[in-house]
């Protein structure tokens, strides 16, 4: 009988807590559904329409950070002006382009790799990041691979850290180019779930277009994740991610 009141405080702290969740993801739809009607207006008003911006994950989740998409015919500095016209707007987090990957600010244009490049380097050289065939969903195996990269990069929080999807040249590139993004976006993400912080890292997909040294295109061993620390300085936030060649 003794256990009957525990009962009820524990049921009473599930409801609440399920409440919190479900007000919580009601809360974030409307915040995502707000966001994208500002860049939307913003978007028209600048005479830039055929871009978008969508604020919502690859797993359909509403995010404060958009994707931005279309505009391929524009010239880049229209692009450019889109992705920082949808950035200033109060609220929005970091910018991403479908086709394209971000950039720290900096005033200088050499980068100097450090020690943590060789670190990771030795932990690639004999394992690789795997992937579900055709996805980016990332195997189980590739956990304990990951956790060892984030180790390895610890020491460097601080540095601009690029995650670089590369594919063989096995489909059409479009498909290529966003397959090894979408890779990248999920390295990145697991670095993140690991401790690396979100403000330093950097997601790119090239597709075939950078295959191996002494490898053809077509060959499998090009389907890999390339990680580049290159630079130790203060990373000033610039959530504006620029194109990517087309």
């Amino acid at each position: 009988m003794k256990s009957r009141p525990v009962f009820t405080i524990a049921l009473g702290a599930l409801l609440v807590g399920v409440l919190g969740y479900v007000g919580s993801q009601q809360g974030a739809q409307s915040m995502a559904q707000r966001l994208e009607q500002r860049s939307k207006a913003a978007i028209s008003q600048a005479g830039l329409e055929p871009i978008t911006a969508q604020f919502q994950s690859r797993h359909g989740a509403p995010t404060r950070h958009p994707m931005l998409a279309g505009g391929e015919g524009l010239d880049e500095g229209k692009r450019d002006r889109a992705a920082k016209l949808v950035a200033s707007l109060p609220g929005v987090g970091g910018v991403s382009w479908r086709d394209g990957w971000a950039n720290a600010a900096s005033d200088e244009s050499n980068f100097e790799p450090l020690h943590c490049q060789e670190d990771v380097q030795g932990l690639l050289r004999e394992r690789s990041v795997r992937f579900e065939e055709g996805s980016a969903e990332l195997l189980p195996a590739s956990d304990l691979l990951l956790r060892e990269v984030a180790e390895a990069l610890r020491p460097c929080l601080g540095a601009i850290i690029a995650v670089t999807g590369h594919t063989d040249r096995s489909g059409p590139e479009p498909a290529n180019l966003e397959l090894s993004m979408d890779r990248a976006r999920s390295v990145r993400e697991a670095l993140i779930q690991r401790g690396i912080p979100r403000d330093g890292l950097r997601a790119r997909g090239v597709g075939s277009s950078e295959p191996v040294e002494g490898l053809t295109p077509e060959d499998p061993a090009n389907r890999r994740i390339e990680f580049s620390v290159i630079r130790i300085e203060p990373v000033t936030p610039t959530p504006v991610d620029t194109p990517g060649p087309r």
